[in-house]
């Protein structure tokens, strides 16, 4: 019999093993785990599909499954498009920005009359705006890179999801046990769906009210930073911030006067603490069952560990080992720690490797 310390030293290593693993192996790891989301995602909006009613009949699931891949393509085909056209014209007017910015330095300066006058190369490096634009620009060509890698993950999932039960049903040496494992998935599905439904209802809802303010206003580049407050706010907490500060720098140095940035500012950030505060939670409930210091810590976390994309899926992998290891007896109380309220429904599934 193996005793207490044994266990504990080999679950440590093999945590250890495994975050060893997740980093070294991002650069192939990353391309499959976005393939697994477009996946999930064509596969949850042709259940929606499916689910329209057309006069006496519904489409069929290869019509509705098709009739997804299609939308989504598009969409992020369009979607790529617009952002792509608008980071070439930032990056065109970023040395012009970068003048501006060390001209309200100086101003500054000026101002409070500053005997060793601040710089912008005191506190950035030199030519950070270009700098900026040029990581930005970086990261959309390194996904529409690996975009041919992630549609050939995505074709082979979906030409061999049929299999993907019976396999399941096939790792299990009792009836009971695969009814427990399918029980568990399906509490898994039902969260992950219920999160990202939400958060990308209310992301969109974001990302066009953020593009409509600057309209408005008269800011360039409006439907990327309506893109970018999309695409931030599936990061908790300091998404919605960052959203918020991007346009708002830009506008101190495109305008003359501080009247568009305070506009700005106050606009975007009442629609972040409208739709984050009291939209979001009222349509979330408590479903998700995560304390908020276990999500800022899985975010660094995750962020660190798979940089940005690791950010916006730390709640749903959160979600997924909380559920996991509450069927467990040996894992239950990290279930406990990592949830909110320590209620972590253990009568609703059995523990699927308990002998039948």
């Amino acid at each position: 019999m193996r005793s207490p310390l044994f266990s504990l030293t080999l679950s440590v290593l093999l945590v250890c093993m495994v975050g060893w693993l997740l980093v070294v192996g991002r650069s192939l790891l990353l391309p499959f785990v976005i393939a697994l989301i477009v996946w999930y995602m064509i596969n949850a909006l042709s259940h929606v599909f499916g689910r329209i009613p057309i006069g006496r009949w519904r489409l069929p699931g290869i019509v509705a499954l098709l009739l997804a891949l299609s939308s989504i393509f598009v969409a992020a085909t369009f979607v790529l498009d617009i952002v792509t056209v608008n980071l070439t014209q930032l990056a065109q007017d970023a040395p012009t920005y970068q003048r501006r910015l060390e001209d309200l330095f100086n101003q500054a300066s000026s101002h409070f009359q500053l005997n060793d006058p601040v710089e912008l190369k005191d506190l950035f490096p030199d030519s950070i705006v270009p700098r900026m634009v040029t990581a930005g620009a970086s990261l959309v060509t390194a996904l529409a890179g690996s975009a041919s890698l992630v549609f050939i993950y995505v074709l082979f999932l979906l030409l061999e999801q049929s299999t993907f039960d019976r396999k399941f049903q096939k790792l299990f040496t009792s009836p009971e046990r695969a009814r427990a494992a399918f029980a568990v998935r399906e509490e898994i599905n039902r969260s992950i769906l219920h999160y990202f439904s939400i958060k990308t209802t209310v992301s969109i809802a974001t990302g066009v009210l953020t593009s409509l303010v600057l309209i408005a206003i008269g800011l360039p580049y409006a439907a990327l930073f309506g893109f970018i407050a999309f695409l931030l706010n599936y990061i908790p907490t300091i998404g919605s911030l960052i959203g918020v500060i991007f346009p708002s720098l830009l506008a101190v140095v495109y305008y003359d006067t501080l009247g568009p940035f305070i506009a700005i500012a106050t606009g975007l950030g009442l629609i972040q603490f409208m739709i984050g505060n009291l939209v979001e939670p009222r349509l979330m409930g408590s479903n998700l069952n995560l304390s908020g210091l276990v999500i800022m810590l899985s975010l660094a976390f995750w962020g660190a560990v798979w940089g940005v994309v690791g950010m916006v899926l730390c709640v749903p992998l959160t979600v997924m080992i909380v559920i996991v290891c509450a069927r467990f007896e040996a894992s239950r109380p990290i279930a406990v720690l990592l949830s909110q309220t320590g209620e972590i429904g253990l009568k609703d599934v059995a523990d699927p490797t308990a002998a039948p």
